[in-house]
């Protein structure tokens, strides 16, 4: 009776030995490459860091704030979304909108939900399963050039699936 779960445990043992380097080297189930994210995959809360691009990182920013993301309602296959962040004195917010297409992300920020004020450009990353963008935002052309270009990547908030 004593070998009947030895064997079990054996046999579990070996299962586990043969199976968890193919595991280990499986993609992740349900992460989408960045060249098929859709639009509706930025649906959502996403967390935001900025820092100049001529210097700073990412662990010391300039702005943090968040981005919340909805289907843009005269647009099919783009975004619309608010935009909250810090800045050195203040906070700042913003209407936006944009798209993700081939895993490249533009948006188009504006305050008054009129004039553009700054454009991001930036890739959805391989490494983020559909969870991360990296790119810059610069200020939109004809403004003034008082705003550095920024770095920025955006995180999809926990929940946000």
């Amino acid at each position: 009776m004593n070998m009947l779960p030895s064997r079990w445990l054996s046999a579990a043992l070996i299962t586990f030995v043969v199976m968890a380097p193919a595991a280990a080297q499986a993609p992740a189930v349900g992460c989408t490459p960045p060249a098929d994210m859709a639009p509706a995959q930025l649906y959502g809360l996403w967390q935001l860091v900025l820092w100049p691009q001529t210097s700073g990182s990412e662990a010391t920013p300039t702005s943090t704030g968040a981005l919340l993301f909805e289907r843009h309602p005269e647009y099919p296959g783009s975004v619309r979304g608010n935009l909250k962040r810090s800045t050195a004195g203040n906070d700042r917010q913003a209407l936006v909108s944009g798209d993700v297409t081939s895993g490249e992300f533009n948006l188009d920020e504006s305050a008054d939900g009129v004039t553009m004020d700054a454009v991001w450009e930036g890739n959805v990353t391989a490494s983020g399963c559909g969870q991360e963008l990296r790119g810059i935002r610069r200020p939109a052309e004809g403004r003034l050039a008082g705003e550095p270009v920024m770095n920025f990547v955006l995180k999809k908030a926990p929940g946000w699936r």
